[in-house]
């Protein structure tokens, strides 16, 4: 009967396996503490945005300011109530909403196409290089794209020349989620679904999007919540006005414009409702998050 015996290391390599050992729980620790370290200040910074949010924006955020017109004649006169930011509100999610309904569609159908057709192609090479583009140009460029493709021809500011710029800004943010979503749905996946006779479509449509939803929700909120904030592309869009107004085809007031204005004005007043607007723009992009992930959460 044969007996195989383990080779013995030396005291010297077993010494070196243990410091090479204590080295790595080392920097494992050091790292750890980094990245505990990175966290708090970015908690710290986020805390401090948001109670500045509400200790700023809470002063005047009222019903008046909710229901409200902004009211120039009314400012300078304290026997007066002040007007508020109804019709910004109206505004935003007019503009925002037809963004989101525009770029969401182009945005996944690129996404998709570039995933599950383009490959290694030059032409989804060229997409993709566009796309990134997109991804980070400044926001006052494509407003002035905007402003010389719809604005000048058109004869003046609208609603519809803001929510195409705001459009532009969501299709790459889409873009590049929906395509990062999708690869990481593994092949087998795929090719089981197609084994089974289905066509390609319906293994994109029923199998591949259904498992990416999560993720590529996520990019379509994360694209919203970029365009809430947007300023720079809707002073040379849809400019902003003092009135409620649901016509597109004319200038239409938007939340982060108004609290441009507001801001700059100079008055008290207006400077504590420019607050309640930001606070109301933070707060509605955080309340669609919540509602979205707790929606998703209960699908799954």
């Amino acid at each position: 009967m044969s007996t195989t015996t383990l080779p013995v290391m030396p005291p010297r390599d077993v010494a070196q396996q243990r410091r090479l050992g204590q080295r790595r729980k080392l920097v494992d620790r050091l790292v750890m503490y980094f990245c505990v370290a990175a966290t708090i200040v970015g908690l710290f910074f986020l805390a401090s945005i948001m109670a500045t949010l509400l200790w700023r924006g809470l002063v005047a955020l009222d019903w008046i300011v909710l229901t409200r017109e902004f009211e120039p004649t009314r400012y300078g006169d304290d026997s007066l109530p002040k007007g508020g930011l109804s019709h910004a509100i109206v505004g935003s999610l007019i503009q925002t909403a037809i963004a989101t309904a525009i770029g969401t569609p182009i945005g996944l159908l690129v996404g998709t196409y570039l995933s599950e057709y383009a490959g290694k192609s030059n032409f989804g090479y060229a997409v993709r290089f566009i796309s990134d583009i997109l991804l980070s140009a400044p926001s006052v460029l494509i407003g002035l794209f905007i402003y010389q493709l719809v604005v000048l021809p058109q004869g003046g500011f609208s609603g519809f020349a803001g929510a195409l710029a705001l459009a532009i800004i969501v299709i790459p943010v889409v873009v590049r989620t929906t395509e990062d979503m999708l690869q990481l749905i593994p092949n087998t996946l795929r090719e089981a679904v197609v084994a089974l006779g289905a066509p390609k479509w319906k293994m994109i449509t029923l199998v591949a999007w259904r498992a990416a939803l999560s993720g590529i929700m996520t990019g379509i909120l994360l694209a919203f919540a970029r365009i809430m904030g947007e300023t720079a592309p809707l002073l040379l869009t849809s400019f902003g006005n003092n009135v409620l107004s649901t016509d597109l085809s004319r200038a239409m007031a938007s939340l982060p414009v108004a609290i441009y204005q507001h801001a700059n004005s100079g008055f008290p007043d207006l400077i504590e409702i420019a607050w309640s607007g930001a606070l109301l723009v933070t707060l509605g992009v955080l309340l669609i998050n919540i509602i979205a992930r707790v929606a998703l959460r209960k699908r799954a």
